[in-house]
């Protein structure tokens, strides 16, 4: 690698992806140049990521690795990917999807141009990478450009999206600027970072996908009722937006809708115990929280067997959220053949 710092810093968080975090290493180094670093943070794996990481690191001087003996939670480990970033900008890539052909070289000629942030559009794909789900995550056709007056914009248009933090570029020394320390525990320190206040200067949308996202294998699906219960709605109502807005992207309150509960108890993370942490300490009238501790005590695997034929039949064209339903613990734990099967059938 030359002794000039890299232009762009790819920075992953890792933990326990042993099996596929090379897939995503040899998807970056295969058009990586001179002008990209590789930084990863292991955030105190139990695995075999440790082992597989060393081995790239000692293959390619651009990639550099660091193991946390302490598990600091994804939002300080990313920010720590910052912190060993050399790089103008910073793209946050995920430990597990493949970066599409170019992909790199897209990003640093946008780089030219001088966006404050550049977000980044992705494809889903099956677990294993062959089947099409989804052609685009962010449904555009064309990029976009967003002055800083048009932040609030910027947040309808694309907030939800940027859930995936693989859709983020951004400039590192506007990074280092900004409040990150507020936003650990969320799981979307990045949104924050962005939304905090407006950006100063542009922010290139891209239209084209340029990541493959995998569907079937998120991590932290067991704690999907409490970030999208509350982590994540409490963090969108935290931006200075009016509410007509912050609305668009989550309701201030979504636990107290019941049919999320119902769909969170049928991917399996909504149970008695977290009833009693998340829900019962708070205010709401008595019959929504005994209805709320009823759907809680539902046998898991009934209720995703009762949504799945829902999903299939009402929401059929939802193609990526029903291969993700396939897939939660509920679905292998009680009906492991049927869900396979249906996978199979919906990624042919």
């Amino acid at each position: 690698m030359a002794n000039s710092p890299p232009r762009l810093s790819i920075c992953i968080a890792t933990r326990n992806r042993a099996t596929l975090i090379g897939e995503t290493l040899d998807s970056i180094l295969a058009q990586a140049t001179d002008d990209v670093e590789l930084v990863i943070v292991d955030g105190a794996s139990t695995d075999g990521t440790e082992t597989v990481l060393q081995q790239y690191q000692r293959r390619f001087p651009n990639v550099r690795y660091s193991r946390l003996e302490v598990n600091g939670g994804v939002d300080r480990d990313y920010s720590r990917t910052v912190e060993l970033a050399r790089g103008e900008y910073c793209w946050f890539m995920t430990d597990d999807d493949v970066l599409k052909p170019s992909a790199i070289q897209s990003v640093l000629s946008h780089m030219q141009e001088g966006y404050n942030l550049i977000v980044v559009n992705a494809e889903n794909r099956s677990a294993d990478q062959a089947t099409l789900l989804a052609s685009r995550r962010l449904a555009i056709d064309h990029d976009r450009i967003y002055r800083p007056a048009e932040t609030e914009a910027l947040f309808i248009d694309v907030g939800y999206h940027l859930t995936y933090i693989g859709s983020v570029v951004i400039q590192r020394d506007l990074w280092n600027a900004r409040d990150k320390k507020s936003y650990w525990g969320t799981w979307f320190v990045h949104f924050g970072v962005i939304f905090q206040q407006p950006l100063p200067g542009l922010t290139l949308v891209l239209a084209e996908p340029l990541i493959s996202g995998r569907i079937g294998n998120i991590s932290w699906n067991a704690r999907s009722f409490e970030i999208w219960m509350f982590r994540w709605p409490e963090l969108v109502w935290s931006m200075p937006f009016p509410d007509q807005t912050k609305v668009k992207i989550s309701p201030p309150t979504p636990w107290r809708n019941l049919k999320a509960l119902f769909v969170h108890r049928g991917d399996g993370s909504y149970s008695p115990k977290m009833y009693r942490g998340w829900i019962a300490p708070r205010p709401a009238p008595a019959g929504y929280k005994l209805a709320a501790q009823f759907i809680a005590h539902l046998p898991d695997c009934v209720v995703w067997l009762l949504l799945y034929f829902y999903f299939s039949r009402t929401r059929a064209q939802a193609r990526t959220e029903l291969y993700h339903w396939l897939h939660v613990p509920p679905a292998q734990k009680c009906f492991g053949a049927l869900a396979r099967t249906q996978a199979k059938r919906l990624a042919a």
